[in-house]
């Protein structure tokens, strides 16, 4: 059996990362992974740390830990309890690990307690790893009922004297707990002089949140309060409850009985857990927010006068949230996202200060050219295939644009309409094409300024999974648009080499991967990519007899790709029989011109039609796409009639990123310089860059980050010469690359 692993754990420490706490994050040494399990409603985790005891973690947030939990089940369930004159039923919502039920037992006033928590997994797993929180819940007082807190708040109206709502985050479904007709179902399962406590968010980071729960509240019952308790493995290290009743009058903050056997509570606790910091009650109290302004709002005050901006984001793909977060950094900036689906472009805008979203078509031309001439600035995130039409769009509404893609020769071809009409059009500014110009020019610039000679330039950029990730037979998983990943491999190619331009066409393409060394870690293949062959002349290297601009895959790439090309896997013309009700097998029979769908005379044919370098490698490639599934009696999905959108649907699944997983980008320059004394040296530059497990990947950064910066420097006028622009210059490189590194992704230089 397989050890047990979780994409919260790496190296041996649990991350506990939301964006209900941003830029933070609360860790946890793990001695061993207990329980992993997708129940119906969450992911369910309980690992030993080396210092907390079990942890039981759901959807990745801590729920408890053995060491520190007593403070928070203690305070959720004696402040309500203890402060109400005779409660003799109580209802516990959510809470099924036990703790909460464990805490309301002591009162000797109850008769009866219910949990209600919708998971039954929460409950069970607790019986085994957190028996000192559960084990009551076979008392006979209590009873368990598994379902839905809504209906059976519904179903039990005027019934109970305390209520406890054990709640997780307000993130998805749990959202619906902390709003108006949740506490007006609360309101209404109480018994008269009824109370309610429900967890309630953390000062420090929740405190808009609670103020609009306690003004909420407010309007059902007659007393709200927010108390607070202390506790370590919760974010900030402190949570807080939202305490009503619908008597008149009562006095929530006095506890009423001494209750045993606590570790936290006490009476003078009770008293003093409603006694907030100046900041706390400032707000709640009396609406006046008098925490320091950081970041953005610190940037908002500082520049008061600074002109608002309009920002137009087009595209809501892999790199578009990092891009976007940057360029909401200044709150001068006002930014719209639009999309083709306004749901698409909602999500990516979600959190984000000064931003809306909008439905937008780019094949809509007057609604495209009225949202770009609304805007100071374009970002272009969708298909090149589309930037035309958004420069266009851009030279009538004098509107500059940034975009991440190559320059066509039909973008080329605007370069004096962009110039009449005074628009900056920044291309090529993300990673390859990106932050490659930016240390190839910087290298280039140092070397000739000392009087040497760049004799051979290579350059190879690879967006890969990380090596644990990479666990398929491609040893790839996509980051980006699959179909662009395949066609792109089909592309011919040219470059420079021995004085000669070099051509290969793109079926040949995967033949020529050779091994390339970068360090001893990987084991990388490389490839020419596009035409490299102009670099001599736009980096300003005339001197150069060999330049290579290129592709990092990891070893077997190449040749699983040459054997899909071979098979007519990626052609992309339509074809009548790719159609619903055709098998794998049977489509593979067809693109091959095998006898039968039989998996024998299919391996046989593939033989026949492929070449292999030897049979060790054919033996891995066959077997390879077996997993795929090319020879199976799956039914094919079809995907635009052809057989290369139809294996990109399948490949989408088979090869997507699984939650956790990080990404690696690589990225080398290496460059043989003749210095002015005649001695040769090899320079390299080299980004080796991962996502981060649950946040951005570092395709997203490496692109997005890049694409933010000259968004801003055209926005400040760092950037303001019109016309169509890359980054090929010291004037343009220098300053997008000292920012750049500002941002820590700048590479690393040595002499070899």
């Amino acid at each position: 059996m397989a050890p047990l692993s979780h994409p919260s754990i790496h190296d041996g420490w649990f991350r506990e990362i939301s964006s209900q706490w941003p830029g933070q994050a609360m860790t946890l040494k793990v001695n061993k992974i207990l329980h992993v399990e997708k129940s119906l409603y969450q992911d369910v985790l309980v690992f030993e740390s080396e210092t907390y005891g079990n942890v039981l973690v759901l959807d990745g947030a801590i729920q408890c830990t053995e060491r520190d939990e007593f403070s928070y089940q203690e305070m959720i369930a004696h402040i309500p309890l203890a402060s109400h004159p005779n409660p003799k039923k109580a209802l516990v919502i959510g809470g099924g690990d036990g703790g909460v039920v464990r805490e309301v037992l002591k009162h000797s006033t109850i008769e009866k307690v219910v949990l209600c928590d919708i998971d039954e997994a929460v409950v069970r797993v607790s019986k085994q790893y957190l028996p000192h929180m559960s084990g009551l819940l076979a008392d006979p007082r209590v009873e368990v009922f598994i379902g839905d807190g809504f209906k059976f708040l519904a179903d039990n109206t005027a019934t109970y004297d305390v209520i406890i709502t054990d709640s997780s985050d307000p993130v998805g479904p749990a959202a619906a707990l902390f709003e108006k007709p949740y506490f007006q179902l609360l309101h209404d399962a109480l018994a008269p002089g009824g109370h309610i406590s429900t967890q309630a968010e953390c000062l420090w980071l929740h405190l808009p949140l609670i103020n609009d729960l306690r003004r909420t509240t407010l309007e059902l019952f007659e007393t709200a309060e927010y108390a607070f308790t202390t506790i370590p493995t919760y974010p900030s290290g402190q949570i807080g409850f939202l305490v009503c009743s619908t008597a008149p009058n009562r006095d929530l903050k006095t506890a009423l009985r001494t209750v045993p056997n606590t570790r936290y509570y006490n009476s003078n606790v009770h008293k003093a857990s409603f006694v907030l910091p100046e900041f706390g009650r400032a707000l709640i109290e009396e609406g006046r927010n008098i925490l320091p302004a950081v970041n953005r709002d610190a940037r908002a005050l500082a520049e008061p006068n600074k002109p608002k901006k309009k920002v137009l984001l087009l595209g809501s793909g892999f790199v578009a949230r990092p891009a976007a977060e940057y360029i909401v950094r200044d709150p001068s900036n006002e930014l719209t996202i639009a999309c083709r689906t306004l749901k698409s472009a909602e999500a990516l805008a979600e959190g984000l200060a000064g931003t809306i979203a909008i439905s937008l078509d780019a094949t809509n031309t007057p609604a495209l050219e009225a949202a770009v001439a609304a805007a100071d600035l374009v970002v272009s995130l969708i298909p090149y295939t589309h930037h035309v039409a958004v420069i266009e769009a851009a030279i009538k509404g004098r509107t500059h644009v940034v975009t991440t893609s190559y320059v066509s020769p039909a973008i080329r071809a605007l370069e004096e309409r962009a110039k009449a009409a005074g628009i900056v059009v920044m291309n090529e500014i993300g990673l390859d094409p990106g932050i490659d110009h930016l240390y190839a020019i910087k290298t280039i610039d140092e070397v000739h300024a000392q009087g040497g000679k760049i004799k051979q330039f290579y350059s190879y950029c690879g967006g890969l999974p990380a090596p644990e990730a990479a666990d398929n037979p491609l040893g790839y998983k996509f980051s980006w648009s699959s179909r662009g990943v395949l066609l792109a491999l089909l592309n011919s190619a040219s470059w420079l080499a021995d004085g000669e331009v070099k051509t290969v066409e793109g079926n040949d393409l995967m033949a020529l991967a050779k091994p390339y060394y970068i360090s001893p870690a990987f084991a990388f293949v490389a490839y020419p990519n596009r035409n490299s062959a102009p670099y001599r002349e736009w980096y300003n290297i005339p001197e150069a007899d060999t330049v290579v601009r290129g592709t990092l895959r990891y070893q077997g790439f190449p040749e699983f790709i040459k054997t899909l090309v071979q098979l007519g896997w990626l052609d992309a013309r339509p074809k009548e029989w790719v159609a619903e009700g055709l098998t794998w097998a049977e489509a593979t029979k067809l693109a091959t011109g095998a006898q039968d769908a039989a998996e024998s005379t299919l391996v046989a044919r593939i033989k026949e039609v492929c070449t292999f370098p030897n049979d060790a490698e054919a033996v891995r490639i066959i077997s390879g796409l077996r997993w795929v599934g090319l020879f199976s009696s799956e039914s094919v999905v079809p995907r635009a009639g052809n057989l290369l959108d139809t294996l990109c649907a399948r490949l989408e699944k088979l090869m997507a990123y699984e939650t956790g997983e990080r990404d690696l980008v690589m990225l080398q320059h290496k460059f043989v310089v003749e210095r002015a004394d005649g001695t040769e040296r090899i320079l390299t530059s080299t980004l080796e860059a991962y996502g981060a497990p649950n946040g951005h990947s570092a395709m997203a950064l490496t692109v997005g980050i890049p694409c933010g910066i000259a968004t801003q420097f055209v926005l400040d006028g760092v950037i303001s010469t019109p016309g169509v622009l890359v980054p090929y210059s010291k004037e343009l490189c220098d300053p997008l690359r000292e920012q750049l590194e500002k941002e820590g992704l700048g590479l690393v230089e040595r002499v070899l």
